[in-house]
């Protein structure tokens, strides 16, 4: 173990940087980004109990494949605040338990595009000119040419399984070989397909129609097997599959009946389902190509990964937002640029709400309106509405990552709704809380700055900062008064005052800005006047 300490002043004291831990070898120059702002300790060999004993200290954790980031881990780690997987998949963390803690998970997806993309095609070329069995050939002295016919990929069918960041680069290089490509994948839009150039077809038809198959999908309970018996029976005798996502993917039992009976002609491997692959029948076959799971090992890809990751951790640090977290929702830049005015509005509305709710929560219900509706990745506003709601009621910490957890776990009925119509804005947010007493609805808009323009119903135009008094009572000559009056007597002075109602001399609402806060006693006094429902305070 060896640790790069620094510190820095602050107001002319010493203060000691958060610690990182890099528990598995990443590349130095992801280590020297990250020293600007953390202790760096540095221990490749370190154990699991090891881990569990010292990750207490911790704020961050930076991994490769070795390590185990378990429930244990996490449990034993109050003060981590981000999980960095210095490379794409997350088998080794436990993303679910991270998450209950509020803690982020984030990987660097980007940083192994190009390499994976390139092994991928690597494979493709050994099958389907027979390089590999050629090359070991050569090496025992024989020259059997004619035994290693192969075939141009130029007008060959390509299909890809998964048309993420990998499948997308493998698209640009097999057209290159002049290939025709369909892919599978239920989630690309039309006009990424159109873009990339190629025909979105179903699973079957990528089966039976591709010379050549490559998987580009992570491994779920869903992919697991996705590729079996059935599905080789479907391919075309002369076909080839390639697989550099994840071991699983493929039933290698049915791949090794498929190959060793002809019903398909060869096939690439770089991951396997248990690795190493020890006693794995695959390995002896001469029309399989395979490689140590090494798709995402070349220096560029592993000195990408170590400073993405390492940038990363360093904005959590700092304060800032990671891009590739796993837990919580990735927001593409000119989504992000939309949608942001609207964070400062949803903590406004569930600050509001949970000050002004009575007895116990039951079901909290988000409604966006107008063009804000039409907008991907709200799901943002929404864990931030939760998380103003739920932080003062519970001890334990929530944050954007665990809030819709936190929320499932106590029972609560989350529910996210659109509709067209924002009563006369552009946009708008309704946030209703409901328990088991009472019914409480706010709604705000964002033009120019945050404002609530309605409660329970009521119209309203109120500026939510500061300390704000809500009193329901009956629209009668004189109850206005009385409340000031009220107010005055201890010496609470009123800034400004919005009323709210639906018909002359019913139920109303007013919206009381004060210039200091308001008492219990006070509130209490309030309630006791006739013609008054219901007063509570509010601090923004």
């Amino acid at each position: 173990m060896y640790v790069h300490q620094y510190q820095k002043k602050i107001k002319g004291e010493i203060m000691d940087k958060m610690k990182v831990l890099i528990a598995d070898q990443i590349n130095e120059k992801g280590i020297i980004e990250l020293e600007e702002v953390a202790d760096v300790v540095v221990d490749t060999d370190i154990t699991k109990e090891e881990l569990v004993n010292v990750i207490k200290d911790f704020v961050g954790i930076i991994v490769r494949s070795r390590t185990k980031v378990t429930r244990e881990v996490i449990e034993a780690a109050p003060k981590l605040k981000i999980i960095a997987r210095a490379g794409v998949g997350v088998d080794n963390v436990d993303v679910s338990a991270a998450t209950e803690k509020g803690i982020m998970v984030v990987n660097a997806p980007e940083s192994t595009s190009i390499t994976v993309a390139e092994h991928t095609m690597g494979l493709i070329l050994s099958i389907a000119r027979k390089i590999a069995v050629a090359d070991k050939s050569v090496k025992e002295g024989k020259w059997e040419k004619s035994k290693f016919m192969g075939i141009e990929l130029n007008g060959k069918t390509l299909g890809i399984i998964g048309m993420g960041r990998i499948g997308s680069q493998v698209v640009t290089r097999a057209k290159s070989f002049g290939m025709e490509i369909i892919v599978y994948d239920p989630y690309i839009t039309k006009e990424a397909a159109a873009e990339l150039g190629v025909t979105v077809v179903d699973l079957e038809t990528v089966l039976r129609n591709s010379d050549i198959i490559t998987i580009h999908v992570p491994l779920t309970p869903e992919t697991k097997h996705l590729i079996s018996k059935d599905e080789f029976e479907i391919m075309k005798d002369s076909a080839f599959i390639v697989n550099c996502a994840r071991g699983g993917i493929i039933n290698e039992k049915d791949l090794y009946d498929a190959l060793e009976s002809g019903k398909i002609a060869g096939a690439g491997l770089d991951v396997f389902e248990v690795e190493p692959p020890v006693d794995n029948p695959l390995l002896n076959l001469d029309n399989v190509v395979v490689t140590p799971h090494i798709g995402a090992s070349t220096s560029e890809a592993q000195r990408d990964a170590a400073i993405i990751v390492a940038k990363e951790v360093k904005n959590v640090l700092e304060g800032s937002s990671p891009k590739n977290v796993l837990n919580m929702p990735v927001i593409d830049p000119k989504t992000l640029q939309t949608i942001k005015p609207y964070f400062e509005l949803s903590e406004k509305l569930g600050n509001f709400l949970i000050q002004v709710a009575k007895g116990n929560i039951n079901e909290i219900n988000v409604t966006y309106c107008g063009e804000l509706a039409e907008l991907p990745k709200k799901d943002i506003l929404t864990r931030i509405i939760l998380q103003e709601i739920l932080n003062p009621i519970l001890t334990e910490p929530v944050n954007l990552v665990n809030a819709p957890a936190v929320a499932e776990k106590r029972g609560l009925i989350i529910t996210e709704s659109k509709r067209k119509d924002a009563k006369g804005y552009n946009s708008l947010i309704k946030v209703e809380i409901v328990s088991k007493d009472s019914k409480i609805s706010v709604e705000g808009i964002f033009v120019k700055e945050p404002k609530i323009v309605m409660i329970n119903g009521y119209k309203v135009d109120v500026k939510p900062e500061g300390t704000m008094m809500i009193a329901k009572y009956t629209d009668l000559p004189g109850t206005i008064g009385a409340i000031g009056t009220k107010l005055g007597e201890y010496n609470i002075n009123i800034a400004t005052m919005q009323v709210g109602r639906k018909e002359l001399g019913g139920e109303a609402v007013m919206v009381l800005k004060v210039d200091e806060k308001v008492p219990k006693d006070v509130i209490d006094e309030l309630k006791k006047l006739e013609h008054v429902y219901d007063a509570v305070a509010v601090n923004l």
